[in-house]
């Protein structure tokens, strides 16, 4: 059986990390020219992504194969409500018709959604449009012809989390959508190679940065993956998307985490747009994401959010 690490207390070195981490320190000098500045990198500035360490985090690690299946069911319930609503993407439908259909899907199988629940974020999943990178709130916005949305969805079932999410265009598609796409995917593809219990953390997020750099593209680096399972967000907070040297921390077998590269067409920060939720990028630029939920193991990690 696997040894639970449920309880364990931040190390001096992790308590550092985070609070250097939320003091907006992430590379500050590769910022896109022109672009608008998040600021100090809180709670206000990003919704729930930073978020100051000052008491003691809890990690899920697989116990049991109850853990497992519960896991399973709820990850294979979040990957086909991703699967739904990107198979319902049409020209002139909006952002909250298709958030209803993720919703419907969610309350049909019994799950509820994770950022209503854990944040009372206003929508069922968030859905992002072009410029918007990440905590899109659906609304009004109609979909139209040639744009690239990013849908997240995560949920809770039974105790357990799942999050996945997925990038995807409506035709006719534009080439920068589909290289970004294209990469995206492979970078998510390369950094779930390094996620492997003994392996540093940071493994993951170099993978990440060579691949999009390779192809001519950037990370966003103040958004990130993290820990999941027993809540949205857990221990391990904050999995760089590039690499990052002062990240000492090591994977641990059966910990759960997400992995999800945000890579653009030019930008390397994120700003919140004034709604209190939504994340995007200067006019112009785009970024795609893709996400697991997963489980380390010594080899390959078992992803949990597969819709068969």
């Amino acid at each position: 059986m696997i040894a639970s690490s449920l309880g364990s207390a931040l190390g001096n070195g992790e308590s550092s990390y985070w609070l250097a981490l939320t003091s907006g320190r992430v590379n500050p000098s590769t910022r896109q020219s022109g672009q608008k500045s998040p600021g100090d990198l809180t709670r206000t500035a990003l919704p729930w992504i930073f978020v100051a360490r000052t008491s003691i985090l809890r990690s899920m690690s697989i116990n049991s194969q109850k853990d497992l299946e519960g896991l399973r069911k709820i990850g294979k319930i979040v990957a086909r409500c991703l699967q739904l609503m990107h198979s319902k993407l049409e020209p002139g439908m909006t952002t909250l018709e298709l958030d209803q259909i993720g919703g419907r899907f969610l309350e049909e199988n019994g799950a509820r959604s994770a950022p209503m629940l854990t944040y009372k974020f206003p929508g069922y999943t968030c859905i992002s449009v072009n410029e918007e990178a990440a905590h899109g709130i659906p609304g009004a916005r109609v979909l139209k012809a040639g744009d690239l949305i990013n849908i997240d969805v995560s949920a809770e079932l039974g105790g357990y989390f799942a999050d996945t999410g997925g990038s995807a265009t409506i035709p006719p598609q534009k080439q920068i959508h589909l290289d970004i796409c294209k990469v995206a995917k492979r970078a998510l593809e390369r950094a779930m190679l390094e996620a492997r219990a003994g392996a540093k953390i940071n493994r993951i997020g170099h993978a990440i940065e060579s691949e999009a750099h390779a192809n001519g593209f950037t990370v966003i680096e103040n958004i990130g993956s993290h820990g999941v399972g027993r809540a949205l967000h857990e221990e391990p907070e904050f999995i760089a998307g590039f690499y990052d040297k002062r990240d000492k921390r090591i994977l641990k077998e059966g910990q759960v985490i997400t992995i999800e590269p945000f890579i653009s067409s030019g930008a390397h920060e994120v700003f919140e747009n004034g709604d209190g939720w939504t994340l995007q990028t200067n006019p112009g630029i785009y970024t795609a994401q893709y996400e697991h939920t997963m489980v380390i193991t010594k080899g390959k990690p078992l992803i949990m959010t597969l819709p068969a």
